[in-house]
């Protein structure tokens, strides 16, 4: 990776919908040398994909909170088992394995607190492996470059 493919993937990073033309310009390639670096950027995995980013509150998402998990045994198979079950999780959007006096850190959104309550009960509350549930709310963002 050179100082081109840093450039492309800052400026992708920042706009993901630039057309190849303006990526070539604002980097200082022509088109198809940009084109080409874009590709294999992306063939080699270093571009996972592109999405758009939405408005929560827009799309009926009034209520945010990270949850840090302890499950009751630390093995593979509990790990394992927990993740799957948060595979249909609508809810969760991010899912990290971490380390510290909890086993996971997730993003949960809901439309509102008791909408979250329901989900904190009804799905955490219900996975056998779960053994410690904390809520960190959050009230604002003033920063989220994700």
């Amino acid at each position: 990776m050179d100082r081109f493919d840093e450039r492309i993937l800052r400026e992708l990073k920042s706009n993901g919908r630039l057309s190849n033309v303006e990526l070539a310009d604002r980097i200082g390639l022509s088109p198809s040398a940009t084109l080409r670096r874009v590709q294999e950027l992306e063939r080699s995995g270093i571009i996972k994909g592109y999405r758009a980013v939405l408005d929560p509150g827009k799309m009926g998402i009034g209520f945010i909170a990270y949850v840090t998990i302890g499950l009751s045994s630390h093995g593979k198979r509990s790990q394992l088992d927990f993740e799957q079950r948060l595979q249909t999780a609508k809810e969760v959007t991010e899912c990290h394995n971490i380390t510290g006096n909890s086993e996971y850190l997730l993003r949960v959104e809901t439309a509102d607190l008791s909408t979250y309550k329901r989900f904190h009960s009804d799905v955490l509350g219900e996975i056998p492996q779960v053994n410690a549930i904390s809520t960190l709310v959050v009230m604002e963002t003033p920063k989220d470059e994700r």
